[in-house]
């Protein structure tokens, strides 16, 4: 592991999946401006790289998943205008077309919840808990909190993590549905990147064709969204991807899917 000072974003690529750990626990994985950098850089390769399928973002240590940005590097900024435009590691993450897992093993606070929502699934463990702590230092959140906790939560829910900032258990994220799966500590990884393998055996155009589809769903009126995931249909279903899925069924084996 890394030092404190500024952290590091480390990337690991095993069979398709690629894992990308935020990686300055001693500060509870805080996000620091060379941080975010970083994470744009892993996740360019990992749009970039056709052997990459699917990621798993988590972070060091058993303590946090993220607490959002290093509150120290806040007043680098000139104004609130050169805050405002700052290339914000949460839209980064969302600009991703391939799937997205959070392995959440520890606090998911600030900007780490922005962090989390911003992946397609969120699984935690057991000790996880999650805030939207921001209002609580005269701010809110800025990276989709309230859009996408909006989508993922009944909304009581939402205004009660947005208007108290007081954090939520794993048990509590689980019931609300801000979770789809609970683990214990030592099972969470190994729980998401057994699920990132099954995910990455999957056709991957249809793969991410499922997710823009998601992504579609959330911000077009109904008819917009359906007939959107009829053309993705039309375009999966003339991959080469799709013809060897047709014989496979036929011929009762597994795929062998290219992603062309």
């Amino acid at each position: 592991m890394t030092g404190d000072t500024t952290g590091t974003v480390r990337t690991e690529v095993t069979g398709g999946v690629a894992l990308l750990t935020l990686d300055r626990p001693g500060k509870l994985n805080a996000v620091t401006d060379e941080m975010s950098g970083e994470l744009l850089r892993a996740v360019d390769r990992l749009d970039a790289d056709d052997a990459i399928r699917v990621g798993v973002l988590t972070g060091a240590g058993t303590r946090a998943f993220c607490v959002g940005s290093d509150i120290g590097q806040v007043g680098r900024y000139a104004d609130p205008w050169a805050f405002r435009n700052r290339r914000d590691y949460c839209t980064v993450l969302r600009g991703v077309r391939k799937p997205l897992i959070a392995a959440i093993n520890g606090y998911a606070y600030g900007g780490g919840l922005e962090l989390a929502l911003s992946c397609d699934i969120r699984l935690a463990s057991r000790t996880a808990s999650f805030a939207a702590a921001e209002i609580k230092l005269g701010w809110i959140g800025g990276g989709g909190v309230s859009a996408l906790l909006s989508a993922s939560v009944p909304a009581s829910d939402a205004a009660l993590l947005l208007l108290t900032g007081d954090p939520v258990d794993a048990a509590e994220a689980y019931r609300m549905g801000l979770v789809s799966r609970l683990h214990e500590p030592g099972e969470l990884l190994p729980a998401a990147l057994a699920l990132a393998g099954a995910i990455a055996q999957r056709p991957p155009i249809a793969a991410q064709s499922a997710k823009a589809n998601l992504l579609a769903a959330r911000s077009m009126g109904l008819a917009q969204a359906i007939q959107y995931e009829r053309e993705m249909q039309a375009i999966c279903m003339g991959t080469r991807d799709a013809a060897e899925g047709r014989v496979a069924f036929a011929e009762k084996r597994p795929g062998r899917f290219t992603g062309h």
